[in-house]
């Protein structure tokens, strides 16, 4: 899939959140590597694009596309540096699933589906496994993102995040 492809998805179902002061402000703060939370985030959504596409076309399983879109640029919404030493970002990684949520939730309409994938991302170290194919495809498509960004220090989604 080309990046225009991408592009115009991600702003078709996620244009308010991209643009958001709130999500403009991940750029600043690093995920993996050299990455930004910011790309991160868009190349989850992407990824999930990605997987979704092939599910559907290989297999013909439908998804709910906004959804999945809206909970992958969501889902890491915690908005702060969890690497600056700070006692609120001990245990980062079982705690900032809640954190993403609490803030997505007082700054977009969330439904159901975007709850779970946020809340659940994070499974195993959330015990609470994803509820929906949405929050599956999320939970892979993360750790996918992760791996990558932290071995290459780099994201090959880094030119679509630069876009917004």
């Amino acid at each position: 899939m080309n990046e225009s492809i991408y592009r115009k998805i991600l702003l078709k179902h996620g244009a308010d959140i991209l643009f958001s002061p709130n999500m403009q402000s991940e750029k600043q703060f690093l995920q993996h590597g050299k990455v930004s939370v910011f790309t991160h985030s868009v190349a989850a959504a992407c990824t999930c694009i990605r997987i979704a596409r092939i599910l559907r076309v290989r297999l013909g399983i439908q998804l709910n596309e906004r959804a999945l879109i809206r909970g992958a640029l969501l889902h890491d919404y915690f908005l702060y540096d969890w690497h600056i030493p700070d006692r609120s970002h001990r245990l980062h990684g079982f705690f900032h699933a809640r954190r993403a949520f609490e803030n997505a939730s007082r700054d977009f309409a969330l439904g159901e589906i975007e709850r779970d994938m946020i809340l659940r991302h994070m499974f195993p170290l959330n015990l609470i496994p994803p509820a929906c194919p949405e929050s599956m495809i999320l939970c892979a498509a993360d750790k996918l993102c992760a791996l990558s960004e932290t071995l290459t220090r780099a994201s090959r989604y880094q030119k679509i995040s630069r876009f917004f």
